[in-house]
């Protein structure tokens, strides 16, 4: 008998402690992804694996304080490759991935907090090319190295020009270097910051052609408030100068 009253007692206080979790709303807590993608995030160690504390960059540096201001909860990871943390932040409630190009055929697929910087699209050739471009389409010709499933290679390939892609971005500072590319399709400053990384300098600017920003992207379940809040904080730091305070402790 006073078993079963423990196991009526038991259940009577778990629907007691859910009835109350659903009082309070859905819960704000954040799995928040990102990669190596200096220099917005980076692992201080320089591994495609880190967590939390052992990740630094602009866009991390913006992430943290825009959460410590709004008291929402989060885990971040730095993970590899691009295209799995993608899916996760597509498929999976409570999850999110930044930096991400806010592109249209990616508008509805999640929810944006930004922009947190700037991710202007170039063509970079080395010091003593002799390639000239005015348009994208004078670039067909060439051989061109893009990085594995990022928004300039994505766009590219639509547009077809068949670029020749890695699973990381600085792999095609030194392919460029080496002749194994004309071109090297990246962000700026990204692709300059990753170049010198590896001791690649001198590179030429070609082509600029396309202006991105960057964004925090979450999953559509994500709620609305949640959003609000993190946006009010975003724009709240730009008007402060926090941001390009930010910026300028990496630029």
């Amino acid at each position: 008998m006073l078993k079963r009253f423990l196991v009526v007692l038991a259940s009577a206080s778990l629907l007691l402690i859910n009835a109350a979790r659903a009082e309070e709303g859905p819960a704000t807590d954040l799995v928040l992804l990102t990669e190596n993608f200096p220099p917005y995030n980076m692992a201080k160690n320089g591994k495609n694996f880190a967590q939390d504390e052992n990740i630094n960059g602009i866009a991390v540096d913006i992430v943290r304080e825009m959460f410590k201001r709004t008291d929402i909860t989060y885990s971040l990871t730095l993970r590899f490759p691009w295209e799995r943390i993608y899916k996760l932040a597509l498929e999976k409630p409570g999850y999110g991935v930044f930096v991400m190009a806010r592109l249209p055929d990616r508008e509805k697929l999640f929810k944006w907090v930004g922009p947190i910087g700037p991710d202007d699209w170039i063509m970079l050739a080395k010091a003593d090319s002799k390639i000239t471009l005015e348009t994208l389409h004078q670039a067909r010709k060439f051989r061109i190295g893009a990085y594995k499933g990022d928004a300039i290679a994505e766009t590219l390939a639509k547009q077809g020009l068949k670029p020749i892609v890695v699973l990381r971005d600085q792999d095609n500072a030194k392919k460029l270097v080496s002749g194994q590319i004309d071109l090297w399709a990246t962000g700026d400053p990204a692709g300059r910051y990753l170049a010198r990384q590896d001791g690649v300098t001198g590179l030429k600017t070609v082509l600029r052609f396309n202006s991105a920003e960057l964004y925090l992207a979450l999953n559509k379940d994500v709620p609305d408030e949640v959003v609000t809040k993190l946006q009010t904080a975003l724009d709240a730091m730009r008007k402060e100068g926090v941001v390009d305070d930010i910026m300028a402790n990496y630029l």
